[in-house]
């Protein structure tokens, strides 16, 4: 039925549209206006997925700087091996001064003296620090830090060399099932053979050159014409 002189007819409802349609205010607005309804309504009246165009999101992407992963990262040492490295490391600086205390340690590296005590354990294992009692008493390197092997210290700390477990370095290892067609099996064992060669090559000295060790009288050693540390190679 028409309606009066000079009026238009009401629009009538769509059967089965999940709400009237109806004209906004301002056309300019309808994409968004649009989105809006599509984002809020539920996914199973209007049959198309809820999240928002791309030119409508308020979430934008991150820059990758501050991407935020769920892992620890690849090839990642834990506290054991960060802070066993910094007690050996401070240990190598007294060589020679006797033995140190674990809290004087643990204050000048701002570290929990009670995780300390748990890792000089495994040290004191690998007969790479020894420890002696009394009021005096304290722990100290076995041998020299030129003679101390960074691979030997990862390994009291953390464990085998093992990027993935069917390439740990560890002899006694488990084999994989998988070994005998595995097809990326090579790459994991140059990887781990990357780490425990860059390891291996590096000893607690060239961590802690000659002049920032400390001498028995608790200063630092003069060393004439050294400007800088140059790394040293283990000992056969």
């Amino acid at each position: 039925m028409l309606g009066q002189a000079g009026s238009r007819p009401r629009p009538r409802a769509v059967r089965g549209a999940p709400w009237p349609a109806r004209r906004p205010a301002n056309p300019g607005a309808s994409l968004t206006l649009a989105s809006e309804l599509l984002y809020s309504f539920p996914t199973a009246l209007v049959g198309i997925s809820r999240r928002r165009p791309a030119h409508d999101r308020h979430d934008k992407e991150r820059p990758l700087a501050t991407r935020t992963y769920h892992s620890t990262g690849a090839v990642s040492f834990s506290t054991k091996g960060e802070y066993g490295v910094r007690l050996m490391a401070q240990l190598a600086r007294r060589h020679g001064t006797g033995p140190a205390s674990l809290t004087e340690i643990a204050e000048q590296e701002d570290l929990p003296r009670a995780y300390l005590e748990q890792l000089v354990i495994g040290l004191r294992d690998a007969d790479l620090v020894q420890s002696t009692r009394g009021a005096h008493g304290g722990y100290e390197l076995t041998r020299a830090p030129e003679k101390i092997v960074m691979g030997e210290v990862i390994r009291a700390l953390e464990g085998p060399i093992a990027p993935m477990i069917c390439v740990t370095d560890d002899p006694n290892h488990l084999t994989c099932e998988r070994s005998g067609h595995c097809t990326v099996n090579f790459m994991w064992v140059r990887v781990r053979d990357a780490i425990a060669g860059a390891l291996d090559s590096m000893t607690l000295a060239d961590l802690v050159p000659q002049m920032a060790r400390l001498t028995p009288t608790g200063l630092p050693v003069l060393v004439a014409g050294a400007d800088r540390a140059t790394p040293t190679s283990p000992l056969p």
